[in-house]
């Protein structure tokens, strides 16, 4: 019982990663958009990623936008296969394949 609380403990703190970085690329401006305004830019916010060089809060919103889909799965063995338990464990030079990585799930 205890190791299944810990990971879904390490499942939130991902989650929570996720949307720090989203809070942070949105700068607050999610306060005034309706939920429908928000659906519609998500799109736009991936394009932005895919042009920018990979940065540890671009890679965090991108994972954040990934659980939100339903692949936290995914995430977490992307996360193993840098050999890291998150994101923040993860070596600066590996933030491109990574964030190629990501994007393709």
């Amino acid at each position: 019982m205890g190791s299944e609380l810990l990971r879904i403990a390490e499942g939130f703190s991902i989650v929570a990663e996720g949307l720090r970085g989203l809070a942070k690329a949105e700068g607050g401006s999610a306060k005034d958009k309706s939920v429908k305004e928000q659906k519609q830019a998500q799109p736009e916010k991936t394009e932005v990623q895919q042009e920018n060089p990979a940065t540890l809060e671009g890679i965090r919103a991108l994972m954040a936008q990934k659980t939100q889909e339903g692949k936290s799965k995914e995430i977490k063995e992307l996360l193993q296969k840098y050999g890291a338990a998150k994101l923040s464990a993860v070596k600066p030079e590996d933030y491109p394949a990574l964030m190629q990585e990501a994007q393709v799930l």
